[in-house]
């Protein structure tokens, strides 16, 4: 285990008996029958999975991503009994503006790959040196490359907290946070706690309304958001239910075999299923989620063997919100900025943006990209995070 103090370099090196077992196993699957319908309302459908796994196990380059990852610079550190993967790249700009980047599940760092450049480098990206951030994206615990967490607990508050010591231990006394899905109940949870140093948080998930909390239904928009939200906890609410209530039941699947693993990652959102599928069955890809990047995320799970800790943050987080049952969270006074992208879960509407922050100094509608925003469009995405952290530099 890394020090409690020390940050160590870290490289990925994933052995080639690991490989070679992964595409064994997928070759040696043994799947379903055909689903009985026309769309995806069974789950993930036959077609999408077969050619999935004929190009994982017969064209994917994992060393291609590992090539990728390690040509940044990555580290480990201990944070209270938890090894902490993270990526950290500075600008080579002036008064650069240090953010912390937190991914979600079924995602990882690599998810936010795409938008390192952009954001740390602005002015190869259509942007100023104004513009520029210097960049830590850690990996959850029980994610990726970071460490298990051997004990309950680490729920989305104590990974704020780990958070904060990672940005004091290097060195940044002013920063600001941003997050997608887990990620944003995470940053939120920052926003709440409002360690020294935070001055701002930026989300493109409204975690306040898919928590089941009231919101107004009185305009078009806010009551087709909640028609949305609705849909999603009837029929996309599958693994959400199944990984808050019992992670290590389906954890013996998604440790056994790469298929179920893949599978149960795909089956997330409707949006980024279709644009998912579309990426392996027609071979058009949407953005940034290409047939290499989904299967990178999917072998970063399968190589470290995470599908079970990843999926135990969820009942840590149901373990949690029942445990302050009844208990109003403190508010978050720190300035928040919002964007809303057309292909999310649901669209929050600004006017449910502001009930959950009244301290919100920026909100926008992107014109397109979903629920893996950064992945998707990283260029679209780090302009909306330059905008929205504009005012605090």
């Amino acid at each position: 285990m890394s020090s409690e103090i020390e940050i160590d370099p870290f490289r990925v090196d994933m052995p080639e008996d690991a490989i070679a077992d992964l595409r064994r196993r997928i070759t040696a699957t043994r799947r379903p029958s055909r689903e009985l319908v026309a769309d995806r309302s069974q789950g993930v459908q036959l077609a999408t999975i077969q050619e999935l796994s004929r190009y994982w196990a017969t064209e994917y380059d994992w060393r291609r991503c590992e090539a990728k990852l390690n040509a940044l610079p990555q580290f480990m550190t201990g944070i209270d009994g938890v090894d902490i993967h993270f990526i950290h790249v500075k600008s080579r700009h002036e008064n650069a503006l240090p953010l912390i980047m937190t991914h979600g599940w079924p995602g990882s760092v690599i998810e936010l790959l795409g938008s390192v450049g952009p954001l740390t480098d602005p002015t190869a990206h259509g942007g100023s040196a104004e513009d520029a951030f210097h960049l830590v994206l850690p990996s959850l615990p029980g994610y990726g490359f970071s460490g298990e967490p051997a004990e309950i607990g680490w729920n989305v508050g104590r990974i704020a907290q780990a958070w904060a010591e990672l940005m004091r231990r290097l060195g940044y006394t002013r920063y600001v946070a941003q997050g997608g899905d887990v990620g944003a109940s995470v940053t939120d949870a920052m926003g709440r706690q409002a360690p020294e140093g935070l001055i701002g948080i930026h989300m493109n998930l409204l975690v306040t309304a898919l928590g089941g909390g009231a919101m107004p239904a009185e305009t078009e928009q806010e009551r087709a958001a909640l028609e949305q939200t609705k849909t999603f906890r009837a029929t996309g609410f599958g693994y959400f239910l199944e990984q808050a209530t019992r992670p290590q039941t389906i954890g013996y699947a998604l440790l056994d075999s790469p298929l179920a693993l893949a599978a149960w990652m795909l089956d997330h959102d409707t949006d980024a299923y279709e644009k998912i599928s579309r990426a392996f069955v027609d071979g058009q890809p949407s953005g940034g989620l290409t047939r290499d990047h989904i299967l990178d995320n999917i072998t970063t799970y399968w190589l470290t063997g995470t599908g079970a800790s990843a999926a135990r943050s969820y009942w840590e987080s149901g373990r949690a919100q029942a445990l302050a049952a009844g208990q109003a969270p403190p508010q978050v006074k720190l300035p928040v900025g919002f964007t809303t992208f057309p292909g999310e879960i649901f669209r929050a509407p600004r006017s449910w943006v502001e009930k959950s922050y009244p301290t919100l100094t920026y909100f926008n509608e992107a014109g397109k990209g979903g629920h893996f925003a950064a992945w998707e469009e990283p260029e679209l995405f780090a302009t909306e995070i330059r905008a929205a952290f504009k005012p605090l530099r």
